[in-house]
Parts: C-alpha cells; sequence; structure tokens
C-alpha cells in the first residue's frame, strides 16, 4: 500500500544514497513470474524513490510473442498486483513505462541475440544507456549455460560501441550438485570474468540479514560472548505456511535441501558464523564467510541419517483450511520421495564454534511463515535461585526474525513483582517498523540497485558457492544410499514430523516456537 511518509530523528543525518550509472537491464525470461511478482515492481519502487539513472532501461526477452504495449501492461499489472507501494502512480509510471521495451525470441537462436543487440545499441543512442547492460537470467536453470553461450558468440557479454560494463546476475539454484555447479562455474566463466557475475540469493538483500552485520561488528558488546564459551547451540529455521505454488515439476527435481537449505540457510548460517572482516568490502566480507563455509565438519554420507532428518506432507489443515498433501499437488509424481521438510546438524570446527551445533530446519505447509535465527546461550554456572523462584526461566535467547516482523529480542530473566524472589523470561525487542517507521524495502530492490552500481558485497562468489554445496553434496549422496523414509511422514499444519524432536531431544535439546 501506499506509505506515508513520518519524519524520523533516527534517520537525520544520514548520507544521501547513491546513484548508478545510466544502463540498461535484459531479463531473460520476462514472461515467467519472478519478473511480474520480483523484479518489475522492485524496479518500480527504485524509480518512486529517485535511485534509478536517468535513461534506465528494461528490455523483455522471452519466446512469447508479444507486442511492447501488452509487455508493458502485463508489468503494470504485476506491479499494481504485488508492489509494496501500490496503486501504481500513474504519472510515475508514464514515465517509467518509456523505458520498458520487449524482444520476442528463443533461448537457442543466435539471430535472436542479434536483434537483442540492436534494441541495446538504440537503447544507448536514444535513451543514452552508455553501452550498460545488466543481464538478469530469470529462466529454468536449465537455460543459464545456452544463454551465456549466445551472449558470448553475440559479443554481448563485453563493452558496446558505447563503452561501458556487461554485468550477469544468475538466479538460484546454481546447479544440483557440487559437480553441477562447477561445471556451471566454468562455462559462465569462459564468457564473464568473476567480477561481471552476480551470483543472487535475495535473502542476503534483506534488511535483517544485512542488520546481523551491523548487530555483530557495530557493537562492542556482542563479540565479546559470540563464541563456543557462551554459546549453547544456534536454530536457524526456515518455515513456509505455503505449499509448492505451482511449481510441482521444479519442487519435485529439487526438493527442501537444494531448495533453502544450499543457499538461503547456509547464507545466514555464514553471516551468523564468519569471523570479523577487515573492511565492508565485496571481497573481505566474502572471504570470511567462505571460511566459515569451509569450516563445516565433513559429512560422512554413511552416518548422514545421524544428522539429518526428512519428511513429506501429508494432507492437512493450514490457516483455517484444509490443503491437499504433496504427492496430490499438480505435477507431482504420486509416489515422490522428495523432501519436503528437512532438519539438520552441522558443526564448524574451527576456533569459535568448536562443538556448538547450528541446527537447520525447514519445511512447506507448516503452522505459519517464519524464518528466524535463535541463538541459545549457556545457563549461569552457579544456579543462585532454584525452585520455584525459577521454575519457568528459560536459558538466554538472541532471536533475529528475518520474516515476518522484522526484528531482534533478547530473551532475559527478570523479578515478578511482589514480596517474594520469583523469576520469569521476559524479551527485549527491536523491531524495524517501530523504530524507523519505514517500511523496510525489499530485497531485490536492494540487490538490483546493488549491482547497477557494480556492488557484489550481498552476492555470493564462485567459491563460496561451492563451498556451500560440498556438505549439501554429500548428504545428498547418503540419502540417495540410505532406505528412504515412510513419506507421507507430517501432516500439514504441523512443525514437521515426530522425528525431528526426536532429533534434538536426543541432544538434551529442543526446538524453540518461534
Amino acid at each position: 500500500m501506499q506509505s506515508a511518509t513520518v519524519a524520523n530523528p533516527l534517520r537525520e543525518g544520514l548520507p544521501q544514497e547513491r546513484t548508478p550509472a545510466p544502463c540498461a537491464m535484459v531479463i531473460f525470461g520476462a514472461s515467467g513470474d519472478l519478473t511480474r511478482r520480483k523484479l518489475m515492481p522492485a524496479l518500480y519502487n527504485l524509480a518512486l524513490e529517485g535511485l534509478l539513472p536517468p535513461g534506465f532501461s528494461v528490455v523483455g526477452y522471452a519466446r512469447r510473442d508479444l507486442e511492447h504495449g501488452t509487455f508493458r501492461d502485463q508489468m503494470r499489472e504485476g506491479v499494481n498486483q504485488f508492489s509494496r507501494r501500490r496503486p501504481v502512480d500513474p504519472d510515475m509510471w508514464e514515465v517509467f513505462e518509456q523505458g520498458i521495451s520487449y524482444v520476442q525470441g528463443t533461448f537457442e537462436d543466435p539471430g535472436d541475440y542479434e536483434r537483442l543487440g540492436q534494441e541495446l545499441r538504440r537503447l544507448d543512442r536514444e535513451r543514452g544507456t552508455q553501452g550498460n547492460r545488466i543481464y538478469y537470467l530469470a529462466t529454468p536453470p536449465d537455460q543459464y549455460e545456452t544463454i551465456v553461450d549466445n551472449l558470448g558468440r553475440a559479443g554481448l557479454n563485453k563493452p558496446g560501441e558505447a563503452g561501458g560494463w556487461t554485468r550477469l546476475i544468475v538466479e538460484k539454484p546454481f546447479g544440483r550438485d557440487l559437480q553441477s555447479a562447477m561445471v556451471l562455474n566454468d562455462r559462465v566463466l569462459r564468457i564473464f570474468e568473476e567480477e561481471q557475475v552476480f551470483r543472487i540469493d535475495h535473502y542476503l538483500g534483506k534488511e535483517t540479514v544485512q542488520n546481523i552485520l551491523a548487530f555483530r561488528f557495530a557493537n562492542g558488546i556482542f563479540e565479546p560472548i559470540w563464541n563456543r564459551n557462551y554459546i549453547d547451540n544456534v536454530q536457524i529455521t526456515v518455515a513456509e505456511s505455503i505449499g509448492i505454488e505451482g511449481r510441482g515439476a521444479y519442487y519435485d527435481q529439487s526438493g527442501a535441501l537444494r531448495d533453502m537449505v544450499q543457499n538461503h540457510m547456509l547464507q545466514l548460517l555464514s553471516v551468523i558464523a564468519m569471523e570479523p572482516p577487515i573492511a565492508f568490502e565485496a571481497d573481505a566480507v566474502r572471504d570470511e564467510k567462505v571460511k566459515a563455509l569451509r569450516a563445516i565438519r565433513q559429512v560422512d554420507p554413511a552416518r548422514v541419517d545421524e544428522i539429518t532428518v526428512r519428511g513429506q506432507y501429508s494432507a492437512g489443515w493450514v490457516g483455517g483450511q484444509p490443503v491437499p498433501g504433496y504427492r496430490e499437488e499438480p505435477n507431482v509424481d504420486p509416489n515422490s520421495m522428495t523432501e519436503t521438510f528437512v532438519a539438520l546438524k552441522l558443526f564448524i570446527d574451527n576456533w569459535r564454534w568448536a562443538g556448538v551445533p547450528f541446527y537447520l530446519r525447514t519445511g512447506k505447509r507448516m503452522p505459519r511463515r517464519v524464518t528466524e535465527i535463535a541463538i541459545q546461550f549457556k545457563r549461569v554456572p552457579h544456579p543462585l535461585f532454584r525452585g520455584a523462584a525459577a521454575e519457568s526461566l528459560e536459558p538466554n535467547v538472541l532471536a533475529i526474525r528475518i520474516q515476518p516482523d522484522e526484528g531482534i529480542s533478547l530473551k532475559i530473566a527478570a523479578k515478578v513483582p511482589g514480596p517474594q524472589i520469583r523469576l520469569r523470561s521476559v524479551n527485549m525487542g527491536f523491531l524495524y517498523g517501530t523504530s524507523f517507521l519505514v517500511e523496510s524495502p525489499d530485497a531485490y530492490e536492494r540487490l538490483l540497485l546493488d549491482c547497477m552500481l557494480g556492488d557484489s558485497t550481498l552476492f555470493t562468489r564462485r567459491d563460496e558457492t561451492e563451498a556451500a554445496w560440498r556438505p549439501i553434496t554429500a548428504i545428498l549422496e547418503g540419502w540417495a544410499e540410505a532406505p528412504p523414509p515412510l513419506f507421507p511422514n507430517y501432516e500439514a499444519g504441523t512443525w514437521g514430523p515426530p522425528e525431528a524432536d526426536e532429533f534434538l531431544a536426543r541432544d538434551g535439546r529442543e526446538w524453540r516456537r518461534p
């Protein structure tokens, strides 16, 4: 909805936002859902904020035969439906849509890329985009190599006649395992330089994820206790109440481990576990994230059942509505053995985290949508308060809420008012919405703007992607050899299979209920 502008003293004195150089963005797969739901609303919101460069242009590229006007109308409808600021401002849209055009073409035909090049040169002449291009791969992953090869053949990977720069944004999933990710990296880097490649994981564009870096490295009080001496365990939960939303053909070949853990959840883990970088610069930050990912204890495929639990949902109720089981979803094999839930335990073998378990849990059709990192601290070494005074006392927990209701809370012990000493756990909290009185921008807004600016801090590098695939590939190998679970094994609308609770109970712990 259209947000109101309210003066906020916390934002006074902040420097002006950076403005990128004029450029054109080509979206491959422009007729798909990602463009309509995420990319175009994000670009429109950047335009509203005045953050797009003059002459900024979008070229939609897809197989479907569409007129420019039809494509623009579809994009406007998408913005009206999915933008955080809607309805569309007619005056703003009139200006914005002048930069939107459409090229109909296949991903395989080199001649179509020649026509794309002609359109980009027209934009250089007429809109002053100066030869600066961003190519966004919003297509199924099996099209990536074909598109990249054809961009290279057409010379579109290099600066145009007007000079400028070219960049490539690649959506997840980046490969299906370590081997395929390495092959894809090799293919991409034959055509583009690493500095041109922006592997996007939209979780890194979320305000709260970025705030983890500020929380850890801009405050002096947390880093001294951010280690094995004070932290008992870390739990990362990514719960979705939705099912597979018509993506059955993709999801049945992917599953929760590839779809969520390899990218989003290991990115969250790396930000929590990384050492302080020497500077807030792209390579300095990513160097430390890579070190954390490489320090994940090697997974033995033969013992993978000791560190993982798999689940698949059956029919149930979510939000008061009946929902079908996974195997009844469209385009899903009725005998599918694909996991829609996974819980796992990882260790990071370095000086800071030795012996601290990181529990990761994600699933579909869970009771609510929530993404949270919970850092549970050790109990006090000597319990001064015993018996009834502290019977319901819980350990200190620092909870970082990624979505919804972005914020941070700290659970502490407090005395209940009254003549007796009785303790209860209470929360101290910070919420983005109430603290800054502004709605957080969508993750894609931040990431698209960063790409235009050439800032790759919040994008993953080749070695980072491959380091994240190593433990995941070992788990996939172990699952391929282990007897499959009896699927389905959890009802839609629950927090996963009972085995997930038993999994933590064996360690004397339990899942935090976010």
